[in-house]
């Protein structure tokens, strides 16, 4: 499978590890990834707010660059997801249609709709295939009980995003257990982690998130795993202010979707960059460890 890689923006600065396992995870089971470096950023919490059609905009240029090349797109972040697919479904609109091709036109860019924007999620569960996925398990994470955490952008607008449920979806948790873990049930796994709000209403995102984490915790996780690295940043590197807010000890570990995956298929902690985790992962793996046969 080759497709064009979209690592968007926290992958490739604040949190590397997140593109690191993404590497690893997609080397190992066949997929090439294509690299464009003049991707821009896709603009969502920023540009999307003052201005709509600009944003529509910038996330067609992207899309039609790896349209160009005939390769859909893969991205690793929900929010990236939501907003290359919300900016196809605009462009569906003749008269933003008409705004934005006359502001690529310049460029030389031309939008045609063909291309596909793809979570890795997805390419996971449905392209690879759970079956293909399992048959590359080396470290089933027996012993792990897991809360996946899907956040909002994958998810919602359902109609839009043409997602799963999103009250009640399954695709991860199907994952979680094709490579060995126990998915964990509770209500958090749908609701936002508070990362939107982060610089604006620092506390009230800080007891989001820790509102989230508890829940997990409350159902028996050993560790949570997001799809996307906003949520990552929001469970992960906020996670002691989060337990200030909510006035309760977390110590949840928290993985990025590539990481679990990864580690199932043999990858390193180190080959996974787990050190650079605000919340250390050594309890959610000694798990793992104490349930593999001596």
């Amino acid at each position: 499978m080759r497709i064009a890689y979209y690592p968007g923006c926290i992958a490739q600065e604040s949190a590397k590890e997140l593109d690191m396992a993404t590497r690893w995870v997609c080397k190992n089971l066949g997929i090439e990834l294509v690299e464009f470096p003049n991707f821009s950023c896709c603009g969502s919490g920023f540009i999307d707010e003052a201005n709509e059609v600009l944003n529509i905009a910038i996330n067609a240029r992207n899309l039609a660059i790896a349209e160009k090349a005939g390769l859909d797109v893969l991205t690793i972040c929900s929010t990236c997801q939501g907003m290359l697919t919300l900016a196809k479904v605009r462009m569906q609109d003749p008269k933003v249609k008409a705004r934005v091709d006359a502001a690529l036109k310049p460029i030389g860019i031309e939008y045609r709709g063909t291309v596909q924007v793809k979570h890795l999620l997805k390419v996971l569960t449905e392209d690879i295939g759970l079956p293909a996925v399992k048959a590359k398990v080396r470290r089933p994470l027996h012993g792990m009980k897991v809360g996946a955490f899907y956040g909002c952008h994958l998810l919602r607008p359902a109609d839009e995003m043409q997602s799963e449920s999103g009250e009640e979806p399954r695709s991860f948790e199907d994952l979680l257990a094709a490579i060995g873990a126990t998915p964990v049930d509770y209500r958090g796994r749908v609701m936002c982690c508070g990362f939107p709000i982060q610089f604006v209403k620092p506390a009230t995102a800080s007891a989001i998130a820790g509102r989230q984490i508890l829940d997990a915790k409350a159902h028996g996780a050993d560790a949570m795993a997001t799809p996307c690295p906003l949520c990552h940043l929001s469970l992960d590197a906020y996670q002691n202010k989060a337990a200030k807010e909510v006035r309760a000890p977390l110590d949840m570990p928290i993985f990025h979707l590539p990481q679990v995956v990864a580690l199932a298929l043999g990858a390193s902690p180190e080959e996974l960059g787990l050190s650079r985790h605000l919340v250390r992962t050594d309890g959610a793996l000694a798990k793992v460890n104490a349930s593999a046969p001596a």
